[in-house]
């Protein structure tokens, strides 16, 4: 059953903050998987093919960039690595944000933050972030490009940077910040069929977001939020 798109917005809102209420998202029904939809094709996700995608990039439209507003505060710069790590079958890297923290604690999440006044572009504030986060060396990514900025409901306006990262990386993930450190195949992310619609209704506040939950041997990793929405639009980009 095909969903009709997301509504995106251009621009940021100026209605007051929402006040959510509290849910879990792995119990909201599905609403719609994208089976329609072609995966990427193998031969797009090898090392050479990528490089060649953000040398020679398409004409292409992010399809969410705009979360529905519910934090008070002025809007946060920050960026994530979508970073590849080229084993034997290319694999991106995730985090499990530790539960004490403020913001997204418990969720999936790519390596990244806020930027910092030093930072000289969102490449650098994400690969200052990975190495803070996961120990990830700057000499082992191979930034390729970024992705539209993805502004979330908490007020971060995020640049997804894609690199390509050296399988020899060894990690060593921040146990204040990482709760865990995983790894899940390109391809499976690449596969809209993988891709679930969630709508959540509740006091008059509509949610719409993308999950993609993958079975890492006895865990179950719920992939969710702004963290699914951009690998959605590297679908779109690699798939344009």
């Amino acid at each position: 059953m095909a969903a009709p798109p997301l509504t995106v917005n251009s621009s940021i809102p100026h209605d007051p903050p929402l006040v959510l209420p509290e849910f879990d998202p792995r119990t909201v029904p599905v609403s719609a998987v994208d089976t329609h939809l072609p995966a990427v094709p193998m031969a797009a996700l090898t090392p050479e093919a990528l490089r060649q995608r953000f040398v020679s990039p398409p004409h292409w439209e992010p399809e969410v960039v705009l979360e529905k507003s519910y934090a008070n505060r002025s809007p946060a710069r920050a960026a994530v690595l979508l970073g590849i790590v080229l084993r034997d079958e290319p694999m991106v890297l995730l985090t499990e944000r530790t539960a004490h923290l403020s913001t997204h604690s418990g969720q999936v999440a790519f390596p990244g933050g806020r930027a910092d006044p030093e930072d000289t572009s969102p490449s650098h504030t994400a690969l200052r972030e990975a190495q803070e986060e996961v120990g990830l060396a700057a000499r082992h990514a191979e930034v390729l490009g970024v992705l539209p900025t993805y502004m979330t409901g908490s007020s971060f306006i995020i640049t997804p940077v894609v690199a390509l990262v050296s399988p020899n990386s060894e990690f060593e993930p921040n146990p204040y910040e990482v709760a865990d450190l995983f790894e899940v195949p390109l391809a499976f992310l690449m596969n809209p069929s993988n891709h679930r619609h969630h709508v959540f209704a509740s006091g008059g506040i509509t949610r719409q977001w993308f999950s993609m939950p993958y079975q890492d041997g006895p865990k179950s990793r719920f992939i969710w939020g702004a963290t699914a929405g951009m690998l959605r639009n590297f679908y779109r980009f690699l798939s344009a």
